[in-house]
């Protein structure tokens, strides 16, 4: 009998035991999720506004076009979308040299453009992001205008000077400049003004008090007029190293590791916080600079600075080093990629927040640069990759036309481009008497402008977008690739893409989810699990343009196929061609 009851009580301890470990289990699922923020479930939607759509014939996207594609952004199922600068400039950086921040440039529209735009956003459930452009504006702003005539403006404190009576600048190199030289002599002062990037881009002084308060006044501003979030745009160059010592020996050429590296640059961000972030509650995403360790300290919640950064890594890899932009002609390793989106994951999985996206403005179109744009296999990689970017863990973002496989235009003539990037690298090649042809075909696979063409709508001339001449050419594969086309057909990327918004929507698991990546070296397949409270997703990706296997070590037995990009309900390893299966378990 001793022993009987000596038994049972095992059987009791154990079962006690089990239970405990199950609840402690849930327990630490539902932690995960304990910070539930919109920003963190939100499928964000990238308009670039002088190429989305034209409303008054010169050629040139603008607010009107936008507010006319309202009822189609919100069919995509997006929760937000970020726009690019739309504040007044000179425009020789496409808006991100800005010469007045309260008011809206006169090619894209008027402020009441502007607020019957937020109000059209706000009233289909879409939230707005801002650009943030303030490690620099334009040399037409008023306050380098008046800081250029005197040192005794009161101005001139706004902005970086040498003194040209001290001698020749410390060296510091330009983004945008032909000679890589960032500093540019002004007479009426005498001295020198710092520019990071254009020399029609002076860098604000974020060390003088006043501009600070300047920076916040214009964000209060837009925040007050309802805006949700700011895209901050070069912000981790705010903060100077203003004794201008000589670049250290580790610089070695790495401008951004040691741009975003100043003294204060956390001091300024938390008085952000302080001042504008909390009290209008605010959504933020840093274009922070750095490795893992940097980045994490802006969107560390215990720092009180911002919310969201991007993974600069991942979307930089696969070039030749010491050139810009210039594609590996071996092609890019997938292992290789996919331990870097397990390294920023991990990093993010107790504290912050990462996004996840595989093209911008700043970027080439993501099929061309990640997928395959051949015709067979255009709209497969589109939605291959699209069904990455929406079931990764991260805030994802998407950027127009990529719902719809828009691809490089691949400009074969220098003189078809307009990015000041691109021709200020190609003045460069040029210079030291480098391989201009080379440098040209790199480009087809790299350039920012290949992003930026404009958005394709129909068949018709001017792809629906304009009826003018564009200010960027179109697309010649406009009369196929469009979304009138892409509404036509239920296969296609576009309804495939809803179909990842409407998923993810439903199931926290694509959204708060632990990420585990699954048959980590296999060199064709990114393959990995998300997970929440027992639910769990596989997700197959090829990323090749063969047939290819995955050893999960999973049951698969039970499992059931929720979305493929093929249309295959099977559940089976062996993928086709840039097949993406979306698996629940």
């Amino acid at each position: 009998m001793n022993y009987l009851r000596i038994f049972l009580l095992m059987l009791l301890f154990v079962w006690a035991l089990s239970s405990c470990k199950e609840k402690n289990a849930t327990a630490a699922n539902q932690t995960s999720i304990q910070n539930k923020t919109w920003w963190k479930e939100a499928v964000i939607y990238q308009i670039y506004p002088r190429s989305f759509k034209d409303s008054d014939g010169d050629g040139i996207g603008d607010i009107k076009g936008i507010i006319s594609k309202l009822d189609y952004i919100q069919s995509l199922g997006i929760d937000a979308v970020w726009l690019n600068p739309i504040y007044e400039s000179p425009n020789k950086d496409n808006g991100y040299d800005i010469s007045d921040y309260r008011n809206v440039s006169k090619q894209f529209g008027s402020m009441n453009d502007f607020d019957t735009l937020l109000a059209g956003f706000h009233n289909r459930g879409i939230k707005v992001f801002m650009d943030l452009v303030v490690n620099h504006c334009s040399n037409e702003h008023p306050w380098f205008k008046e800081a250029s005539k005197s040192r005794n403006s009161p101005y001139y404190n706004y902005f970086h000077w040498w003194p040209a009576e001290k001698g020749e600048p410390p060296y510091r190199f330009s983004i945008f400049d032909e000679k890589g030289y960032g500093w540019e002599f002004n007479k009426a002062t005498n001295s020198y003004y710092l520019h990071y990037f254009g020399d029609f881009q002076p860098d604000l002084n974020w060390e003088n008090p006043k501009l600070r308060q300047e920076v916040y006044d214009i964000m209060k501003f837009w925040s007050k007029k309802g805006i949700d979030g700011f895209r901050m745009d070069a912000l981790a160059f705010i903060s100077k190293d203003t004794t201008w010592p000589g670049l250290p020996a580790e610089y070695n050429g790495n401008w951004p590791l040691y741009y975003a590296s100043g003294p204060h640059l956390h001091d300024y961000i938390q008085e952000m916080n302080k001042e504008v972030l909390t009290p209008y509650k605010l959504a933020t995403v840093a274009e922070a600079m750095g490795d893992v360790p940097r980045v994490k300290k802006f969107v560390d919640e215990d720092r009180n600075e911002l919310n969201m950064a991007y993974n600069f890594e991942a979307i930089d890899f696969g070039y030749l080093p010491n050139e810009y932009k210039m594609p590996d002609p071996k092609g890019w390793d997938l292992v290789k990629w996919k331990q870097i989106y397990k390294r920023w994951d991990s990093a993010f999985s107790e504290k912050g927040w990462g996004t996840v996206y595989l093209a911008n403005h700043d970027q080439p179109r993501m099929v061309t640069r990640w997928g395959n744009d051949a015709p067979e296999f255009r709209e497969l990689s589109s939605k291959m990759l699209n069904t990455f970017i929406l079931t990764m863990r991260g805030t994802a973002f998407t950027y127009y036309g990529d719902e719809i496989g828009m691809n490089n235009i691949k400009f074969d003539k220098v003189e078809d481009y307009n990015d000041v990037e691109l021709l200020t690298n190609y003045a460069q090649v040029k210079a030291k008497g480098g391989d201009l042809k080379r440098f040209l075909e790199g480009m087809k696979i790299s350039s920012r402008d290949n992003g930026r063409t404009p958005m394709q709508w129909d068949s018709t001339a001017g792809a629906g977008f304009t009826l003018a001449t564009p200010w960027l050419k179109i697309n010649p594969n406009y009369t196929t690739v469009n979304v009138a086309a892409a509404e036509a057909n239920n296969n296609s990327a576009l309804h495939y893409f809803r179909k990842l918004t409407k998923l993810r929507k439903a199931n926290e698991a694509l959204q708060y989810g632990t990420f585990t990546l699954v048959d980590a070296d296999n060199p064709d397949v990114f393959a990995y699990t998300r997970t929440l409270n027992n639910k769990i997703f596989l997700i197959l990706l090829n990323f090749k343009n063969k047939t290819a296997t995955v050893k999960t070590g999973l049951d698969l037995s039970k499992g059931k196929t929720v979305l493929n990009n093929y249309g295959s309900a099977n559940v089976s390893e062996t993928l086709q061609p840039y097949e993406a299966s979306v698996i629940e378990l």
